[in-house]
């Protein structure tokens, strides 16, 4: 590299040097260039410096580093496009030198940074109408904040342009909702992203920025339909009349199919007669990755009932036809709008909340969880990226639902009693000889203290007492408050040579079910009459203190109590002692 003045004559034929040093340097195809420098010598060596290092990353066919791109940004914009010119920079690389917008006489764009970014979008597969919108927020930012190339970006001025759609203009006009001036600063910020990550920029200018709370500002909240609205909804549709090509039956299976698989109007229109599989045990309904918001291919339940009711209606269809004839356009608010009118259902209730055809989705999740189904199944369902989504956007609980869970909650009137029954420690209640009191434990942490009869130690001498499982009658009732219902169901089971410990065979060898049980920190649950009990060996081992010499065998087994209707519950592990006549 050589730091020189150049030299030249002026009208009088006066040799003179230049005000600027110039430095001269090898590129990336070894040919001598020279460039204009700064007034000061060392500033004009560093800048050589630099230019000789954008010619090593071009020859090594390498991006420049995140300190050579900022140093290039801060260039002024002839030097930028200088070096782009002599082939130091790339051309897709010198972002700072090329427009953001380049619009033709139609105002169309045609190239620019978003012009790139735009084809990176579509290639990325996201479909024609995202871009669209995206492209145009963007656009709408970058026209109205005067931002040329990329130095003049200001998040002050976007901040300042985003403000003033949000303010109202009269009337007629309230201005843009905070969610959408949220949509338009993501979008831009999209866009920055993908500069960075590209290595057209060094940093985003706008990273800093966050999007307003958008609950201040609720343009449109949705409410989920009722259950009985919903059949008032389905009932009115069937017998309408045909709206845009459509009859009153495929409206009515229509919004059926909507209100029991949570689906968009646009994964509905994409459906076909081959996307559903109504035979066997297990129907259901597939949406293509290319129509899906998530981008992948997506298989949803569907009831029994509506299985066959879809199998009815798709009788006459060929396999590639398509399910629903549903109109190109988004007609899906005018349509519901008729068929709510004609069912008697309010649009707009007593709240503000609206009802729309993307309101049955919310119906949909809503009536997930009213029906007690777990938040992760009905995100699974719902098919969000975020619980907090489903549990916070989609889900709308009535009041009567909030009223239903406060049963949950322990009774404080009930006399105590009555307590000691519901948990089955009561041995007044005949029906609890059958139920063991651990197995109406339904939520909350369970501990089980347990001990061994026949090491219990004795309280007055300190010595381990080594009887066959007599107990005082204090600890009867402080410890092994359970063990008379223990017994009489043990006296019932037949110890078979599986380890299990089977019901009803005789004749039933005799069982000594001394089991000190004690339960602290759960709720109780009213017993089930007809559950039915399980005993079911983990492991034997044979020996234990006192227990071996007397013979007896000590096996750990684990109880499970089986309801109709309700999931298996399996409880705290105990010891069960078994002697045979």
């Amino acid at each position: 590299m050589r730091v020189f003045k150049a030299t030249y004559k002026d009208r009088k034929g006066v040799v003179r040097e230049s005000e600027n040093w110039y430095v001269e340097i090898r590129d990336h195809e070894g040919r001598a260039r020279r460039l204009p420098a700064l007034v000061d010598r060392k500033s004009s060596e560093e800048f050589g410096h630099k230019c000789e290092r954008l010619a090593s990353c071009r020859a090594a066919k390498l991006p420049p580093d995140a300190t050579l791109t900022r140093w290039v940004e801060e260039l002024d914009r002839q030097t930028r496009e200088r070096l782009a010119r002599i082939g130091l920079l790339e051309s897709e690389r010198a972002a700072a030198g090329k427009p953001l917008v380049v619009l033709d006489k139609d105002g169309n764009l045609t190239g620019g940074h978003l012009a790139d970014f735009k084809a990176a979008m579509a290639a990325r597969g996201n479909t024609s109408g995202y871009v669209t919108v995206t492209i145009g927020r963007v656009s709408s930012i970058v026209k109205a904040c005067g931002f040329r190339y990329w130095s003049d970006i200001d998040a002050a001025r976007i901040q300042k342009y985003l403000a003033g759609l949000r303010t109202p203009k009269g009337e007629d006009d309230p201005g843009l909702s905070i969610q959408s001036g949220n949509y338009y600063l993501a979008a831009f910020k999209a866009f920055c992203r993908w500069m960075v990550k590209e290595r057209r920029a060094s940093e985003s200018p706008v990273s800093h920025l966050c999007g307003l709370n958008a609950r201040t500002d609720r343009r449109i909240e949705r409410r989920a339909l009722t259950a009985d609205e919903c059949r008032k909804l389905l009932a009115a549709a069937h017998e309408g009349p045909t709206l845009y090509d459509m009859t009153g039956p495929d409206r009515a299976m229509l919004y059926r199919v909507a209100l029991e698989t949570g689906l968009r109007w646009s994964e509905l229109r994409s459906l076909t007669a081959a996307s559903f599989v109504l035979d066997g045990a297990a129907p259901i309904v597939s949406v293509q990755a290319a129509y899906s918001k998530h981008r992948r291919d997506d298989s949803l339940p569907l009831r029994h009932e509506t299985a066959a009711a879809l199998k009815a209606y798709l009788a006459d269809h060929l396999p590639g036809a398509r399910a629903f004839p549903i109109p190109e356009r988004r007609v899906g608010g005018e349509i519901m709008r008729a068929d709510l009118g004609k069912a008697g259902i309010e649009e707009v209730d007593a709240s503000g909340r609206v009802i729309d055809f993307h309101g049955l989705r919310h119906t949909f999740i809503s009536n997930l969880a009213a029906g007690g189904v777990h938040p992760k199944t009905a995100q699974t369902l719902a098919r969000h990226s975020s619980i907090v989504l489903t549990m916070d956007r989609y889900t709308h609980l009535s009041i009567a639902d909030q009223t239903a869970a406060l049963d949950a909650l322990p009774d404080l009137d009930k006399p105590a009693d009555e307590a000691l029954r519901a948990t089955g420690t009561d041995t007044s209640d005949p029906r609890l000889g059958v139920v063991l009191a651990s197995c109406l434990a339904s939520e909350g942490p369970q501990r089980v203290v347990s001990r061994n009869v026949g090491q219990r130690r004795n309280e007055a001498g300190g010595q381990n007492a080594t009887s066959s499982g007599a107990l005082s009658s204090e600890e009867k009732s402080s410890r092994i408050a359970p063990a008379a219902r223990v017994a009489e169901l043990a006296d019932a089971l037949d110890l078979g040579s599986s380890g299990e410990i089977h019901a009803g065979s005789t004749p039933a060898p005799r069982i000594l079910a001394r089991i000190p049980w004690k339960f602290e920190g759960f709720q109780p649950y009213q017993p089930c009459p007809d559950a039915e009990i399980r005993i079911k060996s983990v492991s034997r081992r044979q020996g234990h203190g006192p227990s071996e010499r007397s013979g007896i065998l000590s096996r750990p087994v684990a109880v499970t109590q089986i309801c109709p209707g309700r999931k298996f519950r399996s409880l705290p592990e105990s010891r069960v002692r078994s002697r045979s006549r």
